[in-house]
């Protein structure tokens, strides 16, 4: 079994905006750290803008895009916009395959490279 540690969650706080950066496994272990820290953001704070920079993730499973779609869901109804950044590799693959990259485009990101999200 995976250790919740196998994800490290490195927060940049801009003011208005905030940068999430992950590195390593997003899977069943590691998601609800995740999801609580993305979750405390958004209520305590209300930025303008959540990035979430997926660029050090090497594996991410459906509880992982399930939280990041749950957050999207927050984000949309405390009016802030949740972006994702640097999917590269399988994890852009499971959300091109899966259509999640459509709705992290419509209500929060525009893609602007197959591997590069970032806020509009």
């Amino acid at each position: 079994m995976a250790n919740p540690a196998d994800l490290e969650i490195i927060v940049d706080d801009g003011g208005e905006n905030n940068v999430l950066r992950l590195k390593g496994r997003l899977g069943i272990d590691s998601s609800p750290a995740l999801r609580d820290r993305l979750l405390a953001m958004l209520r305590s704070q209300s930025p303008k803008a959540i990035v979430v920079d997926l660029a050090g993730v090497s594996y991410i499973d459906a509880s992982g895009v399930a939280t990041l779609l749950e957050a999207l869901k927050w984000a949309l109804n405390r009016q802030t916009t949740l972006c994702l950044q640097g999917l590269q590799g399988r994890p852009l693959h499971l959300f091109e395959v899966a259509g999640m990259l459509p709705l992290f485009e419509t209500y929060g990101c525009r893609e602007t490279s197959a591997t590069e999200l970032k806020v509009s």
